[in-house]
């Protein structure tokens, strides 16, 4: 039986963290899931610090505040892990997905999985630009379990047309299969 489960995700203005979050509920939903995702930013512009969340659960998630204890964080652009506590409430055995092709020099908590994964040349790979939502999503679904790859395929193919979603999926199952890999 699933306990309530929680995602945060930090990224900037721009970069598609809403999106992710909204494509990750509705893969966890296909999946059989309660799923609730939402963002949280004001004014905040194209590159700006922001905040999506994601609530995953067996029973109807009614809970409508932020997340503030996360089992899982997904971060979309590492330079925000010197201006924001990206780590801040994660609960112990957490995991935390980082967009990066170097290694974390930053303090680690105690008790939580970090994986790495250059999300940028992935989806430069795939998309020809450096948008990485849906490359940190295929990993996110190889690291948590909480969403399968054919439900994240589908949540892409209900979001993007044709060729795009085709692009976005090809990114986001080299993600799968690289996390898979190092796992």
């Amino acid at each position: 039986m699933i306990s309530l489960r929680e995602l945060r995700i930090h990224g900037r203005g721009g970069q598609g963290s809403v999106t992710a979050a909204e494509l990750i509920a509705v893969a966890a939903f296909a999946g059989g899931v309660y799923a609730q995702a939402f963002p949280a930013f004001g004014v905040e512009r194209r590159g700006a610090p922001v905040q999506a969340f994601v609530r995953f659960d067996n029973q109807k998630v009614r809970l409508r505040s932020q997340v503030y204890e996360p089992d899982y964080i997904i971060v979309q652009d590492s330079t925000l892990i010197r201006d924001v506590n990206v780590f801040q409430g994660l609960k112990k055995g957490g995991i935390v997905i980082v967009n990066t092709e170097k290694a974390l020099t930053y303090p680690i908590p105690e008790g939580v999985k970090v994986i790495t994964i250059d999300a940028t040349s992935v989806a430069l790979k795939h998309l020809g630009l450096p948008i990485t939502n849906t490359t940190l999503m295929g990993a996110f679904a190889a690291a948590s379990g909480e969403i399968a790859l054919p439900a994240l395929e589908g949540a892409i193919r209900q979001r993007f047309p044709g060729e795009l979603a085709d692009k976005n999926i090809a990114a986001a199952r080299e993600a799968y299969e690289f996390v898979k890999g190092v796992s």
